[in-house]
């Protein structure tokens, strides 16, 4: 769980293959994930956790304890209650941790990012469970239709009726 979070699951360096920084995610049944974080990301992460050991907590309240998934909560809530006039449909909106978790795998989704990804981006181990957060929209639908009109319309060939005739006395 992010609020868990420790320094020293944090790669904040490019490395690897794909040169990414990423962070080690330990989910449901001690499963651990890699993910992927943007550079400005990685930089913000950086600056929060410089002078830190790597045994401490990454997220910490006011108070300089480790943050609780009750403290993600409120925090999550507390900042979308400050947008809400920019983003009025936020008003009837419950917003939680979990519902960021949800509109991400979405707009993954939207993005064309294929369905196994988000699946172990997100930690499922069944593709059924993706699905759940993965709901295909409207917006979604008409963009593969889009893609299945053709490009150029090209009007019909008229048939010639006397050669319509003679293919059918054959």
């Amino acid at each position: 769980m992010p609020a868990q979070l420790k320094v020293e699951d944090l790669q904040l360096q490019p490395q690897g293959v794909a040169g990414n920084a990423f962070v080690r995610l330990l989910g449901k049944g001690n499963r651990v994930r890699l993910c992927p974080l943007w550079p400005q990301t990685a930089s913000e992460l950086s600056a929060l956790v410089g002078g830190r050991s790597v045994g401490q907590q990454v997220f910490i309240n006011r108070c300089g304890m480790p943050i609780t998934r009750f403290g993600v909560h409120a925090l999550v809530e507390r900042y979308a209650k400050r947008i809400e006039n920019q983003f009025p449909a936020l008003k009837t909106k419950r917003v939680s941790p979990h519902s960021v978790r949800h509109t991400t795998a979405t707009y993954l989704l939207r993005a064309g990012v294929d369905i196994n990804t988000i699946r172990a981006w997100l930690g499922h181990v069944s593709l059924n469970t993706t699905n759940v957060y993965a709901q295909i929209d409207m917006e979604m639908k008409s963009r593969a239709l889009a893609q299945l009109e053709p490009l150029h319309k090209t009007p019909r060939p008229r048939i010639d009726s006397e050669l319509m005739e003679f293919l059918r006395s054959l």
